[in-house]
C-alpha cells in the first residue's frame, strides 16, 4: 500500500495520484473516528436492463463519452440508480464494493439532513429559532444573532474563507485545530470570527457553519452524530456496511462538515433516502417540505444562490434551475447527484489532484446527460 500522505499537503493537493488515492482510501487513520452502525437488513440494489455505456455529450465543447469522463475525472467509484436500481456500476484504482471513501464535504448535506430529523423528531422547535437557545456558548459572539436556518444556509454574515490552498485561511485553520484534537477549539475559533455582513444578508460558503451544526445537533439530541446518523437513516434506510465518522477530538464531536468514510452503494442509499423525500418505509423521517427547501435555489437578500440547506442545486444545460435536481459535494470529487422527478441517483467517488476546479468533464454535464439518456430509455 502506497504511504499516506501529510493530511496538510492531502488536503492541499499537493501530493502524487497514487498517494491521493490512499489518503481517499484511508482517511479513517488520520483521525479517531466514530462508527456509523448498519442495520441487519440491507437494501437490496437490483440490476437494471438498462445502460449507460453508449452515453455522449458535449461539455466545454467537446464531445465526451464515458470513458473519457471516468478517466479525465479521476473516478474511483461510480454508481447510476434509476427507479431504485442500478444501471451502471464501477471501481478503478483498486476499490471494490467494500471499501469506504472519504465523503468530504458531502458529510454537510448528511449533516443538514440530520438537523431535518431532529425538527421532525421535535429536538429542534423551529428553523427560526436562534443558534443560542440551544447553545449558549454562542452568547455573546458571531454567530448569537443567527438562526438555524440562517446557518443552514451559510448565510450567517460571518467572515469565512474557504481555500483550502492558502496555509493562512480560515479553513486551514480549522484544520490545524482538527489536528490538535482539542475538545471545543473549533466552536471556540468560529465563534470569535468578525460579523462582515447582517445575519441572512450575504451567502458565503464556509466549513465553519458547518462545524455549528455539530454542535446544534449535539446539544439538542443529546446523542452523537454518527448514533443519530445510525438510528434514523443508517440501520431503517438498511444501509450494507458500517461506516465511519471523524472526531475533532478522542471520544468528542463529530467533524459535520467532513469525514464520513463509506462505501460507493451506501452513499447511494443514502441519496435514495433523499430522492423518496425522506420518507423510509411509509415513516417520515424529515418534515414533509424539507427536500423542496433543502435543495434550493434560494434567493438570500436580492440574490437567487445555487443552494440549499447545505445541498447544491444542479442547473440544467440551460443553466436554469428547471429539473428540481441538485447534489451533494465535496472536494477532490464527490458527489451524490438525485433527482426525485426522475428517480435519479448518480454517486461520484473520486481522488483528483486539487480541492477544486480539478475537474477535466464538467460533473453537470454528464449529470444532465445521464437524465436525458435514460429518460429517453
Amino acid at each position: 500500500m502506497n504511504q499516506l500522505p501529510s493530511i496538510r499537503n492531502f488536503y492541499a493537493g499537493k501530493v502524487f495520484p497514487a498517494e491521493q488515492v490512499a489518503g481517499c482510501r484511508n482517511t479513517e487513520q488520520y483521525f479517531p473516528t466514530r462508527l456509523i452502525k448498519n442495520g441487519n437488513s440491507p437494501l437490496v440494489l437490483s440490476k437494471s436492463t438498462h445502460t449507460i455505456d453508449n452515453i455522449s455529450f458535449k461539455s466545454n465543447s467537446e464531445e465526451i463519452d464515458l470513458f473519457d469522463y471516468v478517466s479525465r475525472n479521476r473516478i474511483a467509484g461510480l454508481m447510476v440508480v434509476k427507479n431504485s436500481q442500478v444501471v451502471f456500476e464501477n471501481y478503478e484504482y483498486g476499490n471494490r464494493p467494500d471499501t469506504r471513501w472519504m465523503s468530504m464535504s458531502m458529510a454537510k448535506s448528511i449533516s443538514a439532513s440530520l438537523v431535518g430529523a431532529a425538527i421532525k423528531d421535535g429536538y429542534i422547535d423551529s428553523l427560526d429559532d436562534y443558534l443560542t437557545k440551544y447553545i449558549p456558548r454562542l452568547c455573546g459572539g458571531s454567530y448569537a444573532d443567527v438562526t438555524v436556518r440562517q446557518l443552514l444556509l451559510m448565510s450567517s454574515g460571518v467572515h469565512w474563507n474557504e481555500d483550502h490552498t492558502d496555509p493562512t485561511s480560515n479553513r486551514t485553520d480549522v484544520l490545524n485545530l482538527q489536528i490538535s484534537q482539542q475538545p471545543g477549539s473549533i466552536l471556540d475559533y468560529v465563534s470569535k470570527l468578525p460579523k462582515v455582513a447582517e445575519a441572512g444578508t450575504r451567502w458565503n460558503y464556509s466549513t465553519g457553519e458547518t462545524h455549528v451544526v455539530g454542535e446544534l445537533l449535539k446539544a439538542a439530541t443529546n446523542k452523537w452524530l454518527a448514533e443519530y446518523l445510525a438510528e434514523k437513516i443508517w440501520i431503517p434506510q438498511g444501509m450494507e456496511s458500517d461506516a465511519s465518522w471523524w472526531l475533532e477530538s478522542k471520544d468528542g464531536l463529530e467533524i459535520a462538515g467532513s469525514g464520513i468514510n463509506a462505501t460507493l452503494s451506501d452513499y447511494a442509499r443514502f441519496g435514495l433516502f433523499i430522492q423518496n423525500r425522506g420518507i423510509i418505509n411509509g415513516i417520515e423521517v424529515l418534515p414533509s417540505n424539507w427536500i423542496s427547501m433543502a435543495s434550493g435555489p434560494t434567493k438570500i437578500a436580492s440574490k437567487t444562490e445555487p443552494y440549499g440547506y447545505m445541498w447544491w442545486t444542479v442547473p440544467d444545460p440551460q443553466g436554469e434551475y428547471s429539473t428540481g435536481a441538485f447534489s451533494a459535494r465535496g472536494i477532490f470529487g464527490q458527489r451524490i447527484y438525485v433527482n426525485p422527478v426522475t428517480k435519479l441517483v448518480v454517486v461520484i467517488l473520486a481522488a483528483r489532484s486539487k480541492p477544486l476546479g480539478d475537474q477535466g468533464v464538467i460533473d453537470n454535464d454528464f449529470f444532465n446527460a445521464v437524465d436525458s439518456l435514460l429518460i429517453t430509455n
